[in-house]
């Protein structure tokens, strides 16, 4: 078992908070305490009896607490091996006390950085003792142990109450383990941080927390969720989230974001949009968005960017669906909604705010910039004789956002503010527009007047002929085929409008 009695210990953190059960402890069982700064004043409030670092030292603490336990009467009494002779001859010359336990944590980097403060002040909170007495506790944790966050007190609290003031090998080890999942995060947090401005290609990503999810993409697969949910949703109903709840999830809460100005509704299975609208209301917005396919829509993602309403939620609740976000929910829309028990609803608290998308294959990982671009009237380019009007402009950029969000190859169909049928994953583009025409027939959706939104150029005119025979009128597409004339041609003999945006976006 390896049982250590603890028998002195050095402690000096930034946060305080649970550490008062623990100095009890340390002190009912006569354990030698040694300190620095806040931490040394702390303890001697609490009536303990406290050593100060400097006193060991023979060295006060300077460069304005810069240097505090860097010396070898520190590192030496955690580094030095209760095993090894010559390590033990060498303590005891130089005067050096064993240290069995090392209570320390690293001031806030993060949090500072996150604060929007200068440079100055971000790099004062990179933490230098703290980091190495961490590391060298961790490694020598045959003999010393090691807590480095304040989330750990309770832990230790427990062993050492547990245990009689003592700690066994594979509680050490398992300290040390946690120990180095502290300081390598510290480590990636500074480095990802000099690294917005310098671009270094080296990849650093970093979670300390974890949720351990009812099974992965199927129930054969594990799944957990590393990053921390509740910064962004409150859930206040339902079942625990699954792997295709959260994937579902992040498609959801993408799509709806692109409408910043209008009340927008969204329904998606397997991250493809089956509805999507804006409206007068969120009751109005979800009609259309549902509109579009009646059938897919059973079991979807419901999500919304204003307030949920009685007259929205009681529309809603008529449909089974998994889950349902929105900014915001009246008492009375709630009441209606929690009906089902394992209804997931949640409050969403703040926007995506990643630039970044990473993706394990190959035995790597493949990393790219986020596709946050969104075309805007700016980006139309006219290329035909016939000019887009103005309300075809509004449908055409409706659903160019629908398209973005849509796996590709993909075909979206669309009136002004409403998706009337779309074609997604596709191998070719035809089979897409093909998909999304016998959709929109097979739910009574009217083509006629309507436009044509595509993640990609059009290498041949078959989609744009394909699409004047469902009585689509407009179009918009990247643009950039070495055969774009040969569609633009078919355009202007059968009085179409089509715009380039110069911008492709696949989605795989």
């Amino acid at each position: 078992m390896g049982r250590k009695k603890i028998q002195s210990a050095l402690i000096s953190v930034y946060y305080k908070d649970q550490l008062e059960p623990i100095l009890n402890i340390l002190k009912d069982n006569g354990v030698s305490i040694y300190s620095t700064g806040g931490t040394q004043k702390f303890i001697q409030e609490q009536g303990i009896e406290v050593t100060s670092v400097e006193s060991l030292t023979g060295y006060p603490s300077i460069l304005g607490g810069r240097v505090k336990t860097l010396h070898p009467k520190v590192f030496g009494g955690i580094l030095s091996r209760r095993d090894n002779p010559s390590d033990q001859e060498e303590v005891s010359e130089y005067e050096i006390p064993d240290l069995d336990l090392i209570i320390v944590d690293l001031y806030p980097f993060e949090e500072t950085v996150s604060s929007g403060a200068d440079e100055q002040s971000i790099i004062e909170k990179i933490d230098i003792g703290g980091i190495s007495l961490i590391r060298a506790a961790a490694k020598n944790f045959k003999d010393v142990a090691i807590v480095a966050s304040k989330n750990q007190y309770r832990e230790l609290t427990d062993i050492l109450e547990e245990k009689g003031c003592s700690t066994d090998l594979e509680d050490r080890k398992y300290l040390a383990a946690q120990a180095f999942n502290v300081s390598s995060h510290y480590d990636s947090a500074i480095f990802n941080y000099f690294n917005r401005e310098l671009q270094i290609p080296a990849l650093k990503i970093s979670e300390l927390k974890a949720t351990e999810l009812r099974y992965g993409e199927n129930p054969h697969q594990k799944g957990l969720f590393y990053g921390d949910l509740e910064s962004l949703f409150e859930q206040i109903h339902g079942k625990a989230l699954s792997y295709n709840n959260l994937v579902d999830i992040d498609a959801a809460v993408a799509l709806v974001e692109e409408f910043d100005e209008e009340t927008a509704f969204a329904i998606l299975k397997h991250t493809n949009a089956c509805g999507a609208a804006t409206g007068n209301s969120v009751k109005d917005a979800y009609l259309k968005a549902f509109e579009a396919d009646t059938i897919s829509a059973f079991g979807g993602i419901l999500a919304t960017n204003r307030t949920v309403d009685l007259g929205a939620a009681e529309e809603i609740n008529k449909l089974f669906f998994e889950v349902i976000i929105a900014p915001e929910y009246t008492p009375e829309a709630l009441e209606v909604l929690k009906t089902k028990k394992n209804r997931i609803i949640l409050v969403k608290k703040d926007n995506l705010k990643e630039t970044k998308i990473a993706k394990t294959l190959l035995n790597g990982i493949l990393e790219q910039d986020k596709d946050l671009k969104t075309d805007s009237l700016e980006d139309l380019k006219v290329a035909t004789k016939r000019a887009t009007t103005d309300e075809e402009n509004k449908a055409l950029l409706f659903a160019s956002k629908v398209c973005k969000h849509t796996k590709s190859n993909t075909i979206v169909l669309a009136k002004e503010g409403q998706l009337l049928a779309s074609g997604v994953g596709q191998t070719s583009r035809v089979d897409a527009l093909k998909q999304a025409i016998k959709k929109a027939g097979d739910f009574n959706m009217d083509l006629n007047g309507a436009v044509m939104a595509s993640d990609a150029f059009f290498p041949f005119p078959d989609c744009v002929e394909i699409a004047d025979q469902a009585g689509i009128k407009a179009v918009i597409q990247p643009g950039g085929s070495v055969r774009d004339k040969d569609s633009i041609d078919y355009c202007d003999a059968h009085n179409m409008a089509m715009v380039f945006t110069g911008f492709r976006h696949f989605k795989h």
